[in-house]
């Protein structure tokens, strides 16, 4: 079995995780930007963190034979200080050029408040200037449906991104469908305490169809399990879905949009 992991946060995995990830049958994983498990206090905290992510954590990934790619951004956990969003916004260009970068992620909202929507503007604007594809984070259960709508008007006011080349994370039953209606590639997250589980994954996937969708573990510091997707193949096969069907959504679906940035390549 192949798949890609398209949404894990590396820098806070061990080693041991990229070989389970490896002799699992990952091809690649690609590690959207994010919150460090406490709120960074300068922009020089955010950028040696990006450097992290696109210097030092691809050099640990090949140890293990797998290809490592980033997103950039000031994470929406931390947008409510627009003095340091915009400190950090204005040295992210610096790092659009890196080999392993494909886009603007994750973005988004955490409690849809004015200050989390302005940066989340600015920085949609920031990768129209410079031709980026986008990642965005939705808010968490109680905030969901309406974070969710707020982040699709804003992605409307920039019809200069194609809607292909965005995808809106951490969509659920109830959300899925005005990502997907509105013509934006939907991800559903595979963690245990607050997103999907392998069963309400699958049963979104026979509601909602197969196209423009992916499933991803966003593993990270808490509570998560880097190998919560191909572990969902296995309920995949249990629940009567065929090769195809699985390697449509753990392969092809996230190849087919990862391969929009030409630095994208799996094994």
């Amino acid at each position: 079995m192949r798949y890609i992991e398209p949404h894990a946060h590396m820098v806070s995995r061990t080693t041991d995780d990229y070989e389970r990830m490896v002799t699992s049958g990952c091809q690649a994983v690609i590690e959207p930007a994010f919150w460090a498990g406490f709120d960074r206090s300068s922009a020089q905290g955010f950028y040696d963190y990006l450097r992290q992510i696109t210097e030092y954590e691809p050099r640990r990934a090949a140890k293990y034979l797998l290809p490592h790619y980033c997103w950039l951004c000031i994470n929406p956990k931390e947008s409510e200080d627009t003095v340091l969003a915009d400190e950090v916004l204005s040295i992210i260009p610096e790092f659009i050029g890196k080999p392993n970068v494909l886009g603007i992620g994750e973005i988004g909202l955490n409690k849809n408040s004015k200050n989390e929507l302005a940066v989340l503007e600015k920085h949609i604007q920031l990768a129209a200037d410079h031709d980026q594809m986008v990642l965005v984070h939705t808010p968490h259960l109680e905030d969901k449906r309406k974070g969710t709508k707020l982040i699709v008007d804003a992605l409307k006011n920039h019809p200069e991104i194609d809607p292909a080349k965005i995808i809106i994370d951490h969509v659920e039953e109830h959300t899925v469908g005005i990502v997907k209606d509105a013509g934006f590639w939907a991800g559903i997250t595979l963690y245990p305490e607050s997103k999907c589980t392998s069963a309400r994954a699958t049963d979104i996937l026979e509601i909602y169809g197969t196209e423009q969708i992916w499933i991803n573990s966003a593993c990270d510091w808490g509570h998560s399990n880097p190998l919560a997707v191909p572990q969902t193949a296995l309920h995949m096969r249990r629940r009567g879905h065929d090769q195809e069907f699985i390697d449509k959504i753990l392969f092809k679906n996230p190849h087919d949009f990862l391969s929009q940035s030409p630095n994208f390549k799996a094994l």
